[in-house]
């Protein structure tokens, strides 16, 4: 009897812990990525059935945490986490700089604040071209350590078509780009729009049409002359999302910073394109509150009152300085009075 009591405490007590584990948020009780809820976060699926609607599908390329919030919170479709970041975020001329580590570190930042965006890293230079296993391992990364659900590589030469469906064929999902391809300007000697002639125009068709064939679910286009998007649009089942590329692609994709017009400093200004529409001026009102930060903190005005919330009160105060004498620090106790006889007098005052 004793045994069977002491069973049916030891259930109860178990089935009072199930029942309390239930209420556990599903993320607290388990690891691993969260489930992607159709209504919480895009998939391809999603952009599949825009694309077969003719609904326009919106891209932005954002590199940390605070702007993949704001995509969040506007509802943008895909969030690409570029390998601009290199002349964007760290400063440099061209793509080519940046490293896989230093990539993952922005996917990871913006995986965490973009919680509904499809999330797309780029494969940055360097890091796929060699083999297909490179390319694999290197696409196994930016899925795994990065955060993201696809990769996009810049397709051209035979070898980038054979990576990209290497790479499809691991089971990862991946977005082409063609026209203007950032980590070959070595090869086309800058940035330079493409598809201007007959011939540059039919290599763009048919350099998208491969890599849809290798298995993308998208292709960029970059700096082609609008007919030449338009063909390409036309001549693919899947959506092209165009940057400089005019208005017939299946979607658009700027660049965070861009848009915003969020820097006015001569390197930016340097390499923010031609295509680009600022829908904001962010950068001025950030050189305006930097300004007037400045000149607060120059003339004495901040911090005032207002943003000296932490309080002790006068009879601690009088103890404090006691305890500063006891050790000698007359010179800190002096300090702390006047501070103190300050901080009333603005409390007063305001």
């Amino acid at each position: 009897m004793a045994v069977f009591s002491t069973l049916t405490r030891h259930s109860r007590s178990l089935l009072f812990s199930l029942r309390c584990m239930s209420n556990v948020p599903e993320n607290t009780v388990y690891g691993g990525p969260k489930p992607q809820n159709p209504d919480q976060r895009v998939t391809l699926t999603n952009l599949k059935q825009k694309h077969r609607k003719g609904e326009p599908i919106t891209m932005v390329t954002a590199y940390d945490y605070p702007s993949a919030v704001h995509l969040d919170t506007a509802g943008i479709d895909v969030c690409l986490v570029g390998d601009s970041a290199s002349m964007v975020v760290h400063g440099h001329d061209t793509t080519l700089p940046i490293t896989l580590d230093e990539m993952l570190v922005h996917c990871r930042a913006v995986a965490r604040g973009a919680k509904r965006p499809l999330l797309v890293g780029d494969l940055p230079f360097g890091t796929y071209e060699s083999t297909t296993g490179q390319a694999v391992d290197t696409a196994v990364r930016v899925l795994k350590e990065g955060g993201m659900d696809a990769i996009k590589l810049e397709g051209g030469s035979p070898s980038r078509i054979t990576a990209a469906k290497a790479i499809v064929e691991a089971g990862i999902a991946v977005m082409g780009h063609v026209g203007l391809t950032p980590q070959a300007i070595s090869v086309l000697g800058g940035f330079r729009p493409q598809g201007k002639n007959v011939a540059g125009a039919v290599k763009v068709v048919e350099t998208a049409v491969a890599l849809q064939e290798a298995g993308c679910f998208s292709v960029v286009l970059e700096c082609v002359p609008a007919p030449v998007a338009a063909a390409v649009t036309s001549a693919l089942r899947i959506p092209t999302i165009g940057i400089g590329a005019g208005p017939f692609c299946s979607g658009q994709v700027l660049v965070y910073h861009d848009l915003l017009g969020m820097m006015q400093h001569p390197h930016h200004a340097k390499v923010t394109p031609k295509f680009c529409k600022q829908y904001a001026r962010v950068g001025d009102s950030i050189n305006k509150a930097l300004s007037e930060y400045k000149e607060e903190v120059t003339n004495g005005l901040f911090p005032g009152p207002v943003h000296t919330p932490y309080k002790i009160n006068a009879a601690d105060v009088d103890a404090f300085l006691n305890e500063l004498q006891k050790l000698g620090l007359g010179k800190a106790a002096s300090a702390a009075a006047t501070a103190a006889e300050k901080i009333e007098m603005d409390e007063l005052s305001g």
